[in-house]
């Protein structure tokens, strides 16, 4: 009889230690992969973990270089541009010489957050504790303007009878297509939209930080 006791004992205290084994092995594993939301914050309150950000302003102005060149709008086209050559002797039958080109581009605009300097972010705080930031942004920027070489291509090229095909004159009129299209980005408003995107995406950052109030300029 008594050894039949020790060994259910014995069993039971196995089973009991396997079963922690296992508890703990789950509990290890909920806590590496609960990483957001409501399942991390639960993980933070069983072991007892914090999250704290650096607010200071160097930090916040080194959080914010940290993106460097902000792409916030890309502006796309297609057109028709023409180049040509004429002469002002004779006519463009003889002299004369023609290009259309079906044109694709984009132009790219947004901030240089490099430029963002000290003294162009501020935080204040109230008597009720509510913390303020205030940034001024560095202004927007066109970035780069380009030819997509895949879709753009000759429509029709006519050359005068007298004369022959002048190579640089599709070049010409690429570089006439980029500043056509870079003239057009900017008069439908490119660099106030990349402003725009721009305020939202720091007011975002900052309000992650966990700033209450956020003024972005």
């Amino acid at each position: 009889m008594t050894t039949q006791y020790n060994e259910r004992r014995s069993g039971g205290f196995f089973v009991f230690l396997l079963a922690l084994v296992l508890g703990a092995a789950a509990m290890a594993v909920f806590l590496r992969h609960a990483t957001n939301g409501f399942m991390e914050r639960v993980a933070d309150r069983i072991i007892g973990r914090t999250t704290t950000f650096d607010t200071s302003v160097p930090a916040v102005v080194q959080r914010i270089q940290r993106l460097s060149r902000l792409e916030t709008v890309v502006y796309s086209l297609d057109t028709i541009v023409e180049g040509s050559r004429s002469s002002a002797v004779l006519p463009d039958l003889l002299a004369g010489d023609r290009i259309l080109l079906v044109v694709h581009g984009q132009s790219i605009a947004g901030i240089d957050l490099a430029k963002l300097k000290p003294e162009d972010v501020k935080i204040t705080t109230d008597n009720n504790g509510v913390r303020t930031i205030h940034v001024n942004l560095p202004p927007s920027e066109l970035f780069s303007t380009t030819l997509d070489n895949q879709h753009t291509r000759v429509y029709a090229r006519s050359t005068g009878i007298l004369v022959p095909v002048d190579q640089n004159l599709e070049s010409e009129t690429r570089a006439k297509a980029e500043q056509q299209l870079q003239k057009n980005a900017l008069s439908d408003g490119i660099l106030d939209a990349a402003t725009r995107n721009a305020r939202a995406s720091i007011a975002t950052l900052l309000y992650g930080l966990g700033f209450q109030k956020v003024d972005v300029l």
